[in-house]
């Protein structure tokens, strides 16, 4: 996944603020879809707060399969 988004951001540019023409500043990046590998970017014009989003689609995405997969160990498991 962090592979991902620093391939996403890579060839990332900064919008500009439609109200005060300046360049906003990257804020936060989540991962919007899975298949296709899409993270949307929100930037934030640090003069008036107007918040902007960017979604970028990831070629060459790779998830591991469901079965290697981790999760914490179920220590409350019961046995019938």
């Amino acid at each position: 996944m962090v592979d991902s988004l620093r391939r996403s951001i890579e060839g990332l540019e900064a919008p500009t603020c439609p109200g005060c023409h300046i360049d906003m500043k990257w804020y936060r990046s989540f991962l919007a879809s899975q298949a296709p590998l899409i993270i949307t970017h929100y930037f934030a014009c640090s003069n008036c707060n107007r918040i902007s989003e960017t979604q970028t689609v990831v070629q060459g995405g790779t998830s591991p399969p469901p079965e290697k997969l981790s999760a914490p160990p179920n220590r409350f498991m019961c046995a019938a």
